[in-house]
């Protein structure tokens, strides 16, 4: 196809392709069902491009930029999680401020004609810290996260209760005239399932049924969840759904994607992450073809993971490879290369919604689905080549076809080429960084951390206390100091020849200092988060101050069951750091005081 055609094919896209959604917007309800097919709102079947969007990720006088990119690249729908410990960080305390305003974002998107599936979770990973959970459900006595846990069920039951009436509160619901059109209890439990046995299904289950006496007037979702109860619909998350799915786990259940990952999530020290616009738009194509109606981009805009939101290692760019980049500048061309897909489905909707399908294999790589209705006069077919690296003809009624390598070429009359997976048209970008005028103003000042001893820290105890427990993730530093007394024969007789000092961790850094003197530095990395720290040191006779600053990159997201994170001491050769000696433990740094006392208040800078 020459240069022309592809003009002209881009042309009909751009006049026939569009399409708008009404969310309700306060106007009366829609009903939301579904059969085999699709969702149905309002009566009618419909396709629905997703976005994932977290409204924390992004300042609010962004929001609004944002979503009218999201549209204007074709979703109809956004996707976001509820975050448990953003909302709720102190047991009953609840903040749904600025950033967290999660009702003011969703009305933003009705407004804005779009629909939304809302992940309530509680358990969401999103290489979140903790996975949302927040810190205090760790304390309540007895509890097993994710499990047929009296404690735990109590309260998931109650957080979930919160959110759904705050959204029945604010008519959110589509049947009530807002956007809300899914649900979503539990996050990919069949990755840890088999873990806790018949404990396991029974959770599950409850969770289903829990959720769906909540609220029942719109369909809940479980993503991953091979086995989920009849009352829940089961949704793929991966990269090639239209090939791993093995569709939904009952006849009457449409075929959902909640997870295109159009990237790959970045820990420190990660390279950026590339996943093609071609191989996003080829696994969107098949998708389509293989019975599925909706897709959602996980993510489409990532964000910035502010604060200590970011779960462990993770970096505070996230998904900035999606088709809005951290800044909410396009992405070329992956946004205008999904965007034309959209079209080129939306013009075949009728057939796809309507029509019988029919599959020919054609040889071991090239495949013909054809959806048609011959009472409707309406047909699309999908010319799939699946071949990594070769081209290849293909003849369809009649008529040959060229398709690229890796590739589905979508015909909405079952005629014409409309679009080509592997064939981009788009307009291809770069991303360059300037220095900043305004930030070449700033003024840096430096204070010096003092190296704490037994005799300054706040808190005492015969064993180190676990990092986690200590800080109640309030920090991600903690001191810990001990004081040894030696006499001449304790230590080594040659100069040569010094004491070990050795300290083993789960994670995630640590920085040691005897008697004031910095002594070395040790981390773990994403891969393998555990260490242990060992040097020789300067040890004199008499008192010894031997003082520890544990660090921590995140919390972990992925967590099930009952997870205990220790730091802790080994012993060097001769002498144990910590039995049988008390030692003292304290919160953050000098730098995390300073920051909390005056977090209000605006300083100058000097460098």
């Amino acid at each position: 196809m020459g240069i022309p055609s592809c003009v002209m094919v881009m042309g009909l896209l751009w006049l026939l392709g569009e399409s708008t959604v009404a969310a309700g917007g306060g106007n009366g309800g829609k009903s939301v069902t579904y059969d085999q097919r699709s969702l149905i709102i309002g009566g009618s079947r419909d396709i629905f491009f997703s976005g994932s969007i977290h409204y924390p990720r992004l300042p609010q006088e962004m929001w609004p930029d944002i979503l009218k990119k999201a549209k204007e690249g074709g979703l109809n729908v956004i996707q976001t999680y509820v975050f448990w410990n953003i909302h709720e960080p102190i047991q009953g305390q609840f903040n749904f401020e600025g950033n967290y305003d999660v009702v003011k974002f969703i009305k933003m998107i009705g407004d804005m004609g779009m629909y939304v599936t809302l992940r309530i979770g509680p358990y969401l990973e999103a290489e979140w810290n903790m996975g949302g959970f927040p810190y205090w459900l760790r304390e309540v006595p007895n509890i097993t996260f994710r499990s047929y846990n009296e404690p735990y069920m109590f309260h998931m039951k109650k957080y979930s209760e919160m959110v759904v009436n705050m959204m029945k509160k604010e008519n959110l619901f589509a049947p009530q005239g807002g956007p809300i059109i899914l649900a979503q209890i539990e996050n990919e439990y069949s990755n840890v399932q088999a873990a806790y046995r018949e404990q396991g299904k029974k959770y599950i289950n409850w969770a289903a049924d829990m959720a769906v006496g909540l609220y029942n007037e719109i369909p809940w979702i479980m993503c991953k969840q091979k086995e989920a109860p009849s009352a829940v619909i089961n949704t793929c998350n991966g990269r090639h759904c239209a090939d791993t799915f093995q569709g939904p786990n009952g006849p009457n259940k449409p075929s959902l994607w909640t997870e295109n990952w159009t990237a790959q999530y970045r820990t420190f020290g990660d390279p950026p992450s590339q996943r093609a616009a071609e191989d996003i738009a080829f696994s969107v194509a098949r998708f389509f073809a293989k019975n599925g109606t909706y897709v959602n981009y996980y993510m489409y805009y990532g964000g910035t993971n502010f604060g200590r939101t970011a779960s462990s290692f993770v970096s505070t760019r996230y998904y900035d490879e999606g088709p809005l980049d951290e800044y909410g500048l396009f992405r070329e061309p992956k946004w205008s290369h999904l965007r034309d897909v959209h079209r080129a489905l939306r013009l075949a909707k009728k057939a796809l919604l309507w029509g019988t399908q029919s599959v020919q294999k054609v040889s071991t790589d090239l495949e013909i689905t054809v959806y048609e209705n011959t009472n409707l006069k309406v047909c699309v077919a999908f010319l799939t080549n699946n071949h990594t690296t070769k081209p290849n003809n293909i003849n369809f009624r009649g008529k040959d076809y060229f398709l690229p390598e890796k590739s589905v070429s979508i015909l909405p009359d079952c005629k014409t080429v409309v679009f080509n997976t592997e064939s981009v048209v788009s307009q291809h970008n770069a991303r360059n960084f300037h220095p900043s005028k305004i930030a070449s103003n700033l003024r840096w000042e430096m204070y010096k951390e003092n190296i704490p001893t037994v005799d300054n820290l706040s808190q005492k105890s015969q064993t180190p206390l676990e990092l986690y427990t200590l800080t109640k993730d309030t920090t991600d530093y903690a001191w810990y100091s001990t004081r040894i007394e030696f006499n001449r024969r304790d230590l080594p007789m040659r100069s040569d020849i010094l004491p070990v000092l050795q300290v083993a961790s789960l994670g995630h850094a640590l920085l040691a200092f005897v008697n004031g003197e910095y002594v070395g530095f040790k981390h773990g990395n994403n891969i393998e988060k555990s260490f242990v720290f060992r040097k020789p040191v300067q040890l004199k006779p008499g008192t010894n101050d031997i003082t520890f600053l544990g660090q921590l990159v995140g919390f972990p997201w992925r967590l099930h069951g009952e997870e205990v994170c220790w730091t802790k001491s080994c012993d060097p050769p001769g002498f144990d750091v910590w039995n049988p000696r008390y030692h003292n433990e304290q919160l953050g740094t000098l730098g995390w005081y300073f920051r909390r006392e005056t977090a209000n208040i605006h300083r100058r800078w000097r460098r």
